[in-house]
């Protein structure tokens, strides 16, 4: 796997978690997807934001989060003055799908512990994202 660091995306996501980076994807899911939205099978492996100038096949445009913070020349988003900022405001629309929601929360954890302690945690905190219950006051229950 190339170095988790260069698979952060600057916007706090890690690439090396995704189902469709390189490394992770599966004939299963590459064949889904190439029947259902009859994207290329060549197509769907993606080798991480940066990598790909933040162009995917589910992101053809590319990234306005990756696009900004070239243009400040920062490397992630937690180190811009107007952090956070609209690109990475919450959204309820398919935060069950797309880790979008989570941007800040990571970002806020690399600002606070680094980013080797963060990618040793980030499976984890992905994992309680996705599977874990929300209670009001609480936050995540275990």
């Amino acid at each position: 796997m190339k170095d988790k660091k260069t698979l952060t995306a600057p916007c706090g996501l890690g690439c090396f978690l995704c189902d469709f980076y390189e490394e992770n994807l599966t004939d299963e899911l590459a064949g889904m997807m190439h029947t259902k939205f009859g994207v290329p099978k060549e197509a769907i492996p993606c080798k991480g934001c940066r990598q790909q100038d933040g162009k995917h096949f589910h992101i053809p445009q590319g990234c306005a989060t990756l696009d900004c913070v070239k243009a400040k020349g920062v490397e992630l988003c937690n180190n811009c003055a107007d952090f956070p900022c609209a690109l990475l405001a919450p959204v309820a629309d398919q935060a069950a799908r797309y880790p979008h929601n989570i941007k800040v929360y990571n970002l806020s954890r690399i600002k606070n512990i680094g980013l080797d302690r963060w990618i040793e945690e980030a499976g984890q905190i992905c994992e309680k994202y996705f599977k874990h219950k929300f209670v009001v006051g609480k936050g995540q229950a275990d």
